[in-house]
């Protein structure tokens, strides 16, 4: 049974703390570090103690997964990271670990440790996993003995799947004769039951405009790169035929919200009765030309065709997306692509390994004020595969306009072009930066004015969505 629990609660009985359970934000890197290092200070004296001394976390690593939801944070009635868990997708496929699980010493003994595993393992059931690994100590009853009284048993740790664990430990001077790995089983979803979905965000890596259609549609060509950030979408198959959205974008009204036109067009094309609750975390910024609203619908198509039992082919999906948006295709099939007529005929490419820093100049940008523009350029020669690959088509078509409009995304231009060839994404006002280090991208996001908001993001050959959908199916 999957059952996330996301209220504010006692977790002890017979203490007076209250807490709450949410997902970290980036702000609280430096907090989380320092309970790391604070528990640390528990194993002085242990074998262990020079290898957990010496190896703090690494700030980028646990930023990066913060971004990317698999970082979740215990607050005190103060609103103060008392403890946190990590989660990480290295292993692939059905399987997540843990990465980290720390609480402050403090805090100890209160129940802290055990919400946190729980709700981190209720969120992996939801997300379609059907097992949690992890690896820790034999000898100390907050480790193996712990971990086993929650639904964790010993597995072999010669096993392949745990080599990459074992050199890492080996090289940071662990005892292996104490370490043990240990696996839980999770059930899947059952009906009625919330399911969690990714709605990945979009660049641009250049967009043109090269005529306008009869309809009054522009022709455009441009690169769609899928990232491994996004939204989350939840579902929850009703009982009766109701379409409700619990919890949409900030500000739309909810028979307006793509999600819930999404739905209904796919019932109403596949003549069915079913119903749905949706609720929407949503991290992509609204107008920020990184398709948050067009990645929400394709994953409500493309979950609701699995979850309905629907068997609707993906084309048929993306024909009811193009109809909600010209993005919404893409995320639909979910791989990056070379697009061409209003951004719905696309063709699969294979883009190079590449990071990005996001920055969000915090003023959203109308698209259609952006087409009617005069200044705009609407009729630029094409552009071929080859001449992006060279790296002499970068440009998109929107930016001298979003630039003498809005200053917001000028200055953010500016000041993200202080490190390289910075670029708006789609029709703005987010602007990019492509780097090959991650480390290089996070310490730029880091020095990101108060003024913007930062993010480092990593380019995917194929969706974050797709990956959920197999791991659905499977289970």
């Amino acid at each position: 049974m999957c059952a996330l629990r996301r209220q504010r609660r006692q977790v002890n009985p017979g203490t007076p703390m209250s807490l709450v359970i949410e997902r970290a934000d980036p702000s609280q890197v430096a907090a989380l570090c320092a309970i790391e290092r604070k528990a640390v200070q528990l194993f002085r004296g242990h074998p262990a103690w020079a290898g957990y001394s010496a190896m703090a976390i690494p700030p980028e690593l646990l930023q990066q997964a913060i971004g990317r939801g698999l970082v979740w944070v215990a607050l005190d009635g103060a609103g103060e990271p008392v403890g946190f868990v990590w989660l990480d997708t290295l292993a692939g496929g059905d399987v997540i670990g843990i990465a980290e699980m720390d609480v402050l010493p403090e805090h100890g003994r209160q129940g802290i440790g055990a919400a946190l595993l729980e709700h981190a393992c209720a969120w992996a059931c939801m997300a379609g996993y059907r097992r949690v690994d992890l690896g820790t100590l034999a000898d100390v009853r907050w480790n193996a003995p712990f971990y086993a009284k929650h639904g964790f048993a010993r597995v072999d740790k010669d096993d392949p799947a745990f080599a990459y664990a074992r050199q890492r430990d080996r090289e940071n001077g662990f005892p292996d004769h104490l370490r043990v790995f240990m696996s839980r089983t999770l059930s899947a979803p059952v009906s009625g039951e919330w399911t969690a979905w990714p709605a990945p965000a979009k660049l641009n890596l250049f967009l043109r405009i090269t005529g306008r259609r009869p309809d009054g549609y522009h022709e455009l060509q441009t690169v769609f790169r899928l990232l491994d950030w996004g939204d989350e979408i939840r579902l929850r198959v009703r009982e009766d035929s109701d379409i409700r959205c619990l919890h949409g974008a900030p500000g739309v009204p909810a028979q307006l919200d793509l999600v819930v036109r999404a739905a209904e067009s796919l019932r109403r094309h596949a003549g069915s009765t079913a119903g749905v609750d949706i609720e929407v975390d949503k991290r992509i910024p609204m107008g920020g030309g990184l398709g948050g609203g067009s990645s929400d619908a394709a994953t409500v198509l493309v979950a609701l065709n699995l979850l309905w039992q629907l068997d609707l082919g993906d084309d048929v999906l993306a024909e009811l997306g193009r109809q909600l948006g010209a993005d919404v295709p893409v995320f639909v099939h979910g791989r990056s692509a070379w697009a061409e007529g209003i951004g719905d005929r696309l063709s699969p490419v294979s883009l190079p390994p590449r990071h990005y820093v996001v920055l969000d100049p915090l003023e959203p940008v109308p698209t259609a004020g952006l087409f009617q523009a005069p200044e705009l350029t609407r009729n630029a020669p094409r552009a071929t595969i080859s001449s992006f690959a060279s790296g002499e088509t970068t440009e998109n078509a929107f930016t001298p306009v979003v630039r003498a409009r809005h200053p917001r995304v000028a200055a953010a231009l500016d000041w993200l072009g202080g490190f390289g060839r910075a670029r708006l994404s789609g029709s703005g006002g987010c602007v990019f930066l492509e780097l090959r280090s991650l480390s290089r991208a996070q310490d730029v996001a880091a020095q990101c004015p108060a003024t913007f908001r930062a993010w480092v993001a990593t380019g995917v050959e194929v969706s974050p969505l797709r990956d959920a959908l197999a791991r659905h199916r499977a289970g």
